[in-house]
């Protein structure tokens, strides 16, 4: 439908305002929430995703695209019925303890939300006890750990040890300027991924959703 051109256009702009008319004029034509979600909203962003990994665009338009599908989201996330989105997924994802870094974190936040995943973000310095606990209360399908420093990379070893008895239910995906995929195989991670946008199409990889 031209609406939801419409809203992808705008999204992919960066365009906030006209984002949110979008999606009133189309709940106005009638057409479900949870399709303007899944056909406008999160289809802009995986084609924003696309080109963020082949450096077509940079992280400040990604950031600008987040911030216009979050406008859409506000309009339309009250009036969903139910989990009418489709459910791809929960993951829990912070910055080890001892890091106070979140810039990279956050665009993978922002990525995984546009890709259609419910995202619990535990921000920095978490420890490992916070993960695990936010693993069983969210009932995570994913995990993901973030350092750079290299000094606080033993970190994540450590939090993926304490994860062990939850492998069965749960990924962990690390990543982080510092991080290497020789390195995630070492601690034993189940995923590496260099940016926000491989990050997206990992997990949706390692829990064999579309």
């Amino acid at each position: 439908m031209q609406i939801i051109e419409e809203i992808k256009t705008a999204l992919m702009a960066g365009n906030m305002n006209k984002v949110k008319e979008g999606a009133n004029k189309a709940l106005e034509e009638g057409l479900a929430p949870a399709d303007i979600i899944n056909d406008g909203l999160i289809a802009a962003m995986s084609v924003i995703g696309v080109q963020f990994k082949n450096n077509e665009i940079y992280m400040p338009e990604v950031l600008v695209a987040a911030r216009a599908m979050h406008a859409g989201m506000d309009v339309l996330k009250p009036l969903l019925a139910g989990d009418a989105v489709q459910d791809r997924g929960t993951m829990v994802i912070g910055t080890v303890k001892g890091d106070l870094h979140d810039i990279g974190k956050n665009l993978v936040v922002m990525m995984m939300e546009g890709a259609g995943f419910k995202v619990v973000d535990l921000g920095v310095d978490v420890t490992t006890e916070k993960f695990v606990q936010a693993v069983t209360g969210h009932k995570a399908q994913i995990v993901g750990l973030s350092a750079l420093l290299t000094s606080t990379m033993a970190q994540m070893k450590g939090t993926v040890q304490a994860l062990e008895p939850y492998r069965g239910q749960v990924k962990v995906i690390v990543g982080g300027a510092p991080v290497t995929r020789k390195f995630a195989d070492e601690i034993g991670a189940d995923g590496y991924a260099p940016d926000a946008a491989s990050a997206v199409d990992r997990v949706r990889e390692l829990l064999g959703v579309a």
